[in-house]
């Protein structure tokens, strides 16, 4: 501010809001896509198969699309991504996904989630999107 001149401007007011957290399973579930570009996972594969691919996926920019016709599987899948992604045991949270933990992922680590794991193709939309209901946050 040159000397002799006085400021006439008025500070700008903005109002700050906590984003809205994108939810772990709103619209994951869909029916089968042919011609995706996307790597797709056997979610029914063999769990060392599974870790194995989680393991190198979560370190690419593509991303991935699991197919299965089971709700827990897919609930599985779901939480082996999470474990994959934070450095945790993948078989563990294949064998045992730990929904409590999935909950309280922080916004940055549902999107980090979300990025990787595109969505879950299945013929049996209802079962799968139930058994994912857990996660399911208002």
């Amino acid at each position: 501010m040159a000397h002799g001149s006085e400021s006439t401007a008025e500070p700008v007011l903005i109002a700050l809001t906590t984003p809205a957290r994108r939810s772990i399973v709103d619209g994951l579930v869909r029916a089968p896509h042919p011609g995706t570009t996307a790597p797709i996972l056997d979610a029914d594969a063999p769990d060392p198969d599974i870790a194995a691919f989680l393991a190198t996926i979560v370190h690419t920019d593509t991303g991935f699309i699991a197919r299965t016709s089971s709700g827990p599987r897919a609930l599985a899948i779901v939480a082996a991504t999470a474990a994959a992604l934070c450095g945790e045991d993948i078989r563990t949270a294949l064998a045992t996904p730990d929904t409590t933990f999935l909950n309280a992922l922080k916004p940055p680590a549902v999107e980090a989630l979300r990025t990787v794991l595109l969505a879950i193709e299945t013929d049996a939309i209802a079962e799968v999107t139930q058994a994912l209901h857990p996660l399911a946050r208002p």
